[in-house]
């Protein structure tokens, strides 16, 4: 049964054993957080100028709205603010500057009523994300922009820690997603054609557990956990911030949750960048995570 711990106050090798485990951590607002939200707050009101961001898709077109959010992901996620302020939150979490490395941050949208829950808005199935590549030893950081309810959060699905789920991860190779889907998240306003890991067996969506934080607060949880996007009916959109964190001696060890049913090709390794200087991981640390299906889908740079 997953556990939800708040505020721990042990030491990131603690906390990292912890969430391995299949525990969830929540750690209240602080400043280092609450100065990334901030941050995220003065790129919203600059994109959608007079209307209170949570309420734009009522007064925009969803094509006109899918432009503003064109043009404010990508300014969030490659702003060398964005990443100064990541750093410092993990700083403050007591992480090792030197060992730990970060996926850049990425704004997130759940839009209320169905109005947009593809592409750049994607509302996501229920998933592990080592179904998309991401290692093992994968912690995700996920926090409110704005303040949240159980109606327009996310969703954990505990009794699959250990469970495995039929799904299609092994036709998955993070490399050609990369090259071939990601970047094409806007064009997907109706329907998404992605080619995107799911389920192929009912998933039982209880028992679930929702966390709710308040702005600023941060949840930690694994990358192997099966989580789901909540349908939004608070009549607002949700607005939050997720990154995610490795060490490098849980990646050169090959620490991390269990694998109990993904079988991508690819990792996500090659995104991430050290606290200390942004250097990228040693790349004998990487080659453990590929196989000969990577050579011709090979990427050197974050996207």
């Amino acid at each position: 049964m997953t556990a939800i711990l708040f505020d721990h106050d042990g030491n990131d090798d603690a906390r990292r054993k912890l969430i391995f485990t299949g525990e969830l951590l929540v750690f209240s607002p602080r400043p280092s957080s609450l100065a990334l939200v901030e941050f995220a707050r003065e790129l919203l009101r600059e994109a959608f100028g007079a209307m209170d961001p949570r309420d734009a898709q009522h007064h925009l077109p969803v094509e006109e709205y899918v432009a503003v959010l064109s043009m404010l992901k990508p300014k969030f996620i490659n702003h060398p603010t964005s990443k100064d302020l990541l750093r410092e939150i993990l700083r403050d979490l007591g992480c090792d500057a030197q060992k730990t490395y970060f996926d850049v941050p990425r704004m997130r949208t759940a839009t209320s009523g169905g109005y947009l829950t593809s592409g750049i808005a994607y509302a996501f199935h229920p998933h592990r994300d080592t179904w998309y590549s991401a290692p093992s030893c994968q912690i995700n950081w996920w926090l409110p922009i704005y303040d949240i309810e159980s109606s327009n959060s996310m969703a954990f699905h505990p009794r699959y820690w250990s469970t495995p789920v039929a799904n299609e991860s092994h036709e998955f190779n993070y490399y050609e997603y990369v090259q071939t889907s990601r970047k094409d998240a806007a064009k997907h306003i109706k329907t998404d054609t992605r080619k995107q890991p799911h389920a192929i067996e009912p998933v039982e969506p209880h028992p679930e557990v929702r966390v709710i934080t308040r702005t600023g607060g941060m949840l930690l949880f694994s990358g192997a956990h099966l989580h789901s996007t909540v349908p939004n009916t608070t009549a607002q959109t949700r607005f939050s911030i997720d990154f995610r964190t490795v060490h490098l001696d849980d990646v050169v060890a090959k620490k991390g949750a269990p694998n109990i049913d993904s079988a991508c090709t690819g990792t996500a390794l090659r995104d991430f960048l050290r606290v200390s200087d942004l250097s990228r991981l040693p790349e004998e640390s990487v080659l453990p995570y590929e196989s000969a299906v990577d050579a011709g889908f090979l990427l050197r740079d974050v996207t």
